[in-house]
């Protein structure tokens, strides 16, 4: 081995994420989320009422498990309002970036000559809105790494065509 060396990096040096200017989603995707929960909670609501009136043990608690209920769900409304808030994402000449998270914010930085594959999902009601999800593969999984929703739709397509064509220059 000639001239080996292992010379330390200096990390205060590196180019800080957190700098980046971040994108936040779209206002409409709150929207999105909002409802798409509020349908799920309906549902289960309806076999929470059925169950609490048909199990005798539950008929005298239909009021506590209403109330409770109602509680959860308005919680629930209100973390993902601040998890709305908190997403972000990033397209940096290099790398891609997305933050998100309620109690802990998590990003994630993922190179581009890493992607593997990229797709583009619509779901009904996002589509009302104009809106799409782009997601982001690497090698070595089966699900996406990054998954970026509430993009309108022209934005994410183009997002798309980005994605492609860093894959596209690296084979």
């Amino acid at each position: 081995m000639e001239n080996f060396t292992n010379k330390t990096i200096d990390t205060k040096q590196l180019p800080r994420f957190e700098a980046v200017e971040m994108t936040r989603l779209h206002r409409f995707y709150c929207k999105v989320i909002m409802i798409n929960t509020l349908i799920v909670m309906i549902i289960v609501g309806i076999a929470l009422g059925f169950a609490s009136y048909n199990i005798e043990e539950w008929v005298e608690y239909q009021m506590e498990i209403s109330l409770a209920y109602v509680v959860f769900t308005i919680i629930l409304l209100l973390f993902l309002r601040f998890g709305f808030k908190k997403k972000a994402y990033a397209f940096r000449e290099h790398d891609v970036i997305f933050r998100r998270g309620v109690i802990a914010t998590n990003t994630i930085v993922i190179p581009y000559n890493r992607v593997q594959h990229v797709s583009l999902h619509e779901g009904f009601i996002s589509r009302m809105f104009g809106l799409a999800k782009v997601e982001i593969f690497t090698a070595g999984g089966g699900s996406s790494d990054i998954e970026i929703p509430g993009i309108e739709k022209v934005e994410a397509e183009n997002i798309k065509q980005l994605l492609m064509g860093k894959i596209q220059k690296k084979l």
